[in-house]
């Protein structure tokens, strides 16, 4: 981390342009312009594309083997904290949308509409809708799945016996998104989506705040990504829940992200939905539900926390593969020999667990240069780079780049000794990211007292395109939840509030609202 709370750019000397080194890998810089700077880190990458339909993302192998990472550990831990998986319908019948009023109300402007089953040759010989075949209720495609399960849970559930049920979904959803950027706004994303029901309040509050804190394990010690984690102020809640709670983390441009929602929806979807039971006074209850989830703008997240201006940085715990052995390959009179060091080595890598899984290696063979195979590894973010050449093969030795050094950093060394020591250089890694970003996060938050250092904070004074001022971050600040004054912080300064911090000791205190001069139980996350 330099002094300005920039990450020091690894890669100084990333391309070459017409026999000059370039400076970086990435063009344009995070400096110079952030959003574009993100859309071409995830292109080079190959992690995702625009699709021809518009406002949705192609995710390509690099990209789908990441989010199978993701997916495979957060699997883990759900089904380590008793929950199922199961599968429910793509399409919700419109009543079901409109069963729950804030529900509706929240999602109206985002649903897809399928009203016809059949397309039949139209006058100017084209498909149109045929008219007789249109559906007697319309049917949304899945925005997010309460009221269709509900459905279900409402024939499932018949005594308390049956309680509690804990269900998790790995599916698709759609919300008609104009405005799309890959992996973190799309019309049509992955996700998961957990939906629970239970015989108390207590219970259902509870489920809520355990997999808010399983989202916050996975965000800090799996991504690397330090998150402040409490519940939502009531003009961003879930629509519907009693309580929504969220995961926020900075991102590089000192701009929120919010990572993760879990919801308690006390008892109003299984009003909409029927959802009873009989207690064991043998009363006729009706139950309490949460839902939870999180989806493919992890990965966005991942990128937007740890990538540089050479491509992105994958924490070693999620990575597709740990390492790429790139063989130099000098003529065909030493490529066998070159290759049979590399199998071995493969192997020997493949024996060693890094936290309960197998060391994973990509070998590269095609046939280019190796300058420009170095460089795809390094733009897509592989924790090691293990070169092999015939004098390795004689010495019994390896070269070895670290993804979060600069982009010429290489250390020789034995074999044995890499693999003896290839899990401790992984967490090194690990552990280092973790420090890094939560360093950059610490140095752009403020404990704010009053309205003009608030406003000053989230002000940019700096008229100079080409170098703007840092300003913004995160403002800890006594506020007694006016939603006037929030819609005009909103309005005024873009600022919102990402929610009302439990992780913060120093914010939990009483104290006097910044805006109106009342009472304020506690400071939240601005």
């Amino acid at each position: 981390m330099s002094k300005d709370g920039k990450q020091k750019q690894g890669g100084q000397n990333a391309g070459q342009q017409g026999g000059r080194p370039a400076e970086t890998a990435i063009k344009p810089t995070r400096a110079e312009d952030y959003a574009e700077w993100y859309q071409q880190v995830v292109r080079a990458a190959e992690l995702a594309e625009n699709s021809v339909v518009r406002g949705c993302m192609v995710i390509k192998p690099w990209g789908y083997a990441l989010w199978e990472r993701f997916q495979a550990e957060l699997d883990t831990m759900f089904k380590d904290t008793g929950h199922k998986n199961a599968y429910f319908p793509l399409f919700i019948p419109k009543s079901f949308l409109e069963k729950e009023a804030e529900h509706v109300e929240g999602f109206a402007k985002e649903c897809a509409v399928v009203t016809h089953h059949r397309l039949v040759p139209g006058p100017d010989g084209g498909l149109i809708p045929d008219p007789k075949a249109k559906l007697e209720e319309p049917l949304i495609v899945r925005p997010t799945s309460e009221t269709i399960i509900g459905a279900s849970f409402a024939q499932w559930v018949r005594s308390y016996r049956d309680l509690p049920l804990l269900i998790n979904q790995w599916a698709n959803v759609v919300r008609w998104e104009m405005r799309t950027r890959l992996f973190l706004r799309t019309a049509e994303f992955l996700w998961q989506e957990g939906h629970t029901v239970h015989a108390t309040r207590e219970e259902a509050e509870a489920e809520t705040r355990t997999m808010l804190k399983v989202y916050v394990d996975f965000a800090q010690n799996y991504m690397a990504m330090p998150v402040h984690y409490g519940a939502k102020t009531a003009s961003e809640r879930f629509p519907g829940a009693v309580d929504t709670y969220s995961i926020e983390a900075m991102m590089q441009d000192r701009k929120a992200l919010q990572a993760g929602t879990s919801h308690f929806l006390g008892q109003n979807f299984a009003k909409a939905s029927g959802i009873r039971f009989q207690s064991k006074n043998e009363t006729e209850e009706l139950a309490w539900t949460t839902s939870w989830g999180v989806s493919t703008r992890l990965v966005g997240a991942m990128v937007m926390t740890h990538a540089d201006d050479d491509g992105i940085i994958i924490p070693p715990k999620l990575a597709p593969a740990h390492a790429v052995i790139l063989p130099v390959l000098r003529g065909d009179e030493t490529k066998a020999a070159v290759m049979d060091y590399v199998a071995a080595l493969v192997k020997e890598l493949k024996e060693v667990r890094f936290h309960d899984r197998r060391i994973t290696v990509e070998v590269d063979t095609r046939d280019i240069r190796g300058g420009e195979k170095n460089w795809d590894w390094i733009k897509k973010g592989v924790p090691l780079r293990i070169e092999v050449g015939p004098r390795d093969v004689e010495s019994g030795n390896v070269v070895v780049s670290r993804r979060d050094k600069g982009t010429r950093d290489k250390t020789p060394m034995a074999k044995s000794a890499l693999i003896a020591d290839i899990v401790k250089i992984l967490d090194e890694m690990q552990d280092g990211l973790f420090e890094r970003a939560l360093a950059f996060r610490k140095e752009h938050s403020r404990f704010i007292e009053s309205r003009a250092d608030f406003e000053a904070f989230f002000t940019a004074t700096s008229k100079n395109a080409e170098r703007p001022e840092i300003h913004g971050g995160f403002a800890f600040c006594h506020f007694n939840l006016d939603e006037k004054v929030e819609a005009e912080l909103r309005e005024k300064l873009k600022v919102t509030i990402r929610n009302v911090p439990d992780d913060v000791p120093a914010a939990l205190e009483p104290g006097t609202c910044i805006f109106t001069g009342q009472p304020s139980a506690r400071r939240v996350l601005f």
